[in-house]
């Protein structure tokens, strides 16, 4: 029998999409009214990114570093940048200011000395207020700390500020050395300490205001194209659009499988196949080009897309089908020249996690400490709100599947339990907890500990004892389901006071929702994963959201 001479079908569609001839037909579900074509319209705008003139068509031929164009279509990545930087400035100069206030030797090392035409007090507002702040940027810019990879989401961006403040210690203490300068230790760990805190404190109100603009606006977002099969676009969709803050709007799926895979099917952004790719993005107002599971797999093909899309501004990324699993376990490991993604196994022992058990302990302790009379003013609010116990004590399971009782203010009617069987067909909840807004056995004053999350803080005993940790999965009570499947999971590590799901929307989510939530902090847990959750904890019991 004689070989077949021609590709897969498969092969032959991704091939025809990733060549972006021209001139090719559009098809589009019924669903979503598409966008004009660009010669019979104009493009939809959006003020987050811009077209420039259409480059040459690129060969993947190296063109000379001078005449490389690398504009970005999204814009609001350089003014952000500029922001940091005056607001970096800003930091460190007041660093130096408070230094040079609070502290008489903060000019030591200067006496006595000139260069050039300074002297020892001139010399002293130049390093203080000229050199350093100059090299503080400098070391910033270096560490990719203006980097948009970093801006906006995760903690890489931080952890490169604090690796900044280590190297700007070291090389004035290298400096100091070299030039035989009696610098005053105070006055160097007063700056460095207090420029880190201004930096990260004028980071974190910058990644703010950017993520409200996101939500509200769109400003500062990236418009995606989703090329692939219409379920692995569909899971790209779902995952991006969890976040808003996360900057990704998805405007267009451009299928690699043919437009009769969606046919039927009812789609959030509209359908396109057979189109060329660039042109769509053009069409759609689009910046970015997200390659979803198996598109990118075909041998050669991405490579041809990266090399066209060159010059045109257009973002290149590719979403593997990899889900749920955190960027700190995902290596890239070349192996001559073919990109191998490394999937670590989760860390749930070690020297991290013996340190996540000593912190749970001391934080429980000092927390039962301080919060004594706090605790006996809600006792007592509690029983003059309804007589009887002030804690509730229920069976919940923990750690590997033991059972232990958890401790939390009592803020429903002594008869809860009884008037429960009664309300289970008005259950607003899908999965094993019971949840109404309006829940008739909850009476005023704990109405009020509930939405404040107070009615939680007597867990802090359970953290003590080692039944529970302060940030881990939701503890579920123990007659409710067994735990079979993907929930199990849950029971590798100790339930927490807050959580991932606490953080992300707690009783408005639903049930698959927060197991998902659950099993992701399982799998993707670190010390400063925890710390994360913790600040957001904060916000989210003062905004109150999800709480009752």
């Amino acid at each position: 029998m004689a070989a077949d001479p021609g590709p897969t079908r498969k092969l032959v569609a991704v091939r025809n999409l990733f060549r972006m001839r021209e001139d090719v037909g559009d098809v589009t579900t019924s669903l979503h009214r598409p966008v004009t074509d660009s010669s019979r319209s104009k493009p939809v705008p959006y003020d987050s990114f811009e077209w420039q003139q259409d480059p040459p068509p690129s060969n993947g031929v190296p063109r000379s570093a001078w005449n490389r164009q690398h504009k970005r279509l999204s814009r609001w990545h350089r003014p952000y940048t500029t922001i940091l930087i005056l607001l970096d400035l800003v930091s460190v100069l007041l660093a130096s200011y408070l230094a040079e206030t609070f502290l008489e030797k903060a000019k030591s090392g200067f006496q006595n000395r000139d260069l050039l035409f300074l002297h020892d007090a001139e010399l002293f507002y130049v390093f203080a207020y000229i050199v350093l702040p100059l090299g503080w940027l400098a070391l910033l810019w270096a560490n990719g700390t203006y980097d948009r990879r970093y801006l906006g989401l995760g903690s890489e961006e931080f952890k490169r500020i604090v690796r900044t403040s280590v190297t700007v210690v070291a090389c004035v203490s290298l400096l100091a050395f070299a030039t035989k300068t009696q610098l005053s230790r105070g006055t160097v760990a007063l700056v460095s300490i207090s420029a880190l805190i201004f930096l990260l404190f004028d980071r974190v109100i910058a990644r703010q205001v950017l993520h409200l603009a996101r939500r509200r606006t769109g400003h500062g977002a990236h418009r995606m194209v989703l090329v692939g099969t219409l379920p692995e676009a569909l899971e790209v969709y779902t995952a991006v659009t969890r976040s808003p803050a996360a900057g990704l709007i998805p405007v267009a799926i451009h299928l690699t499988d043919g437009y009769a895979a969606a046919r039927g099917i009812e789609t959030p952004v509209p359908v396109y196949a057979g189109r060329d790719v660039l042109a769509l993005v053009r069409e759609v107002g689009a910046d970015t080009i997200a390659v979803c599971g198996s598109a990118s797999a075909e041998p050669g093909e991405l490579r041809r897309l990266a090399w066209q899309l060159e010059g045109t501004g257009v973002d290149l990324v590719v979403a593997p089908q990899l889900t749920d699993i955190a960027g700190p376990r995902v290596h890239i490991r070349p192996i001559e020249g073919l990109p191998l993604l490394h999937v670590e196994e989760p860390t749930l022992s070690g020297p991290g996690w013996l340190v996540k058990n000593l912190l749970d302990r001391v934080a429980a302790g000092l927390g039962l400490l301080v919060l004594t009379p706090f605790l006996l003013a809600i006792a007592i609010g509690i029983r003059i709100s309804d007589p009887g116990p002030v804690f509730f004590r229920q069976p919940r399971v923990g750690h590997e599947g033991r059972t232990f009782r958890v401790w939390k203010f009592r803020t429903m009617y002594v008869d809860a339990e009884e008037r429960k069987r009664t309300l289970e067909e008005l259950n607003e909840s899908d999965g094993m907890m019971f949840k109404m807004k309006e829940d008739p056995r909850i009476f005023s004053f704990g109405s009020k500990l509930r939405a404040t999350s107070m009615d939680e803080l007597p867990q802090l005993i359970n953290v003590l004892k080692g039944e529970m940790s302060l940030v881990g999965p939701r503890p579920l009570p123990a007659d409710d389901g067994d735990y079979l499947g993907d929930v199990r999971r849950r029971l590798l590590v100790r339930p927490g006071m807050t959580g991932l799901w606490q953080v992300s929307g707690r009783s408005d989510l639903s049930w698959d929702e927060a197991v998902r939530l659950d099993l992701y902090y399982v799998d993707n847990w670190s010390l400063t994963y925890d710390l994360g959750i913790l600040w957001r904890t904060i916000w989210v019991v003062l905004k109150r959201k999800g709480a009752y």
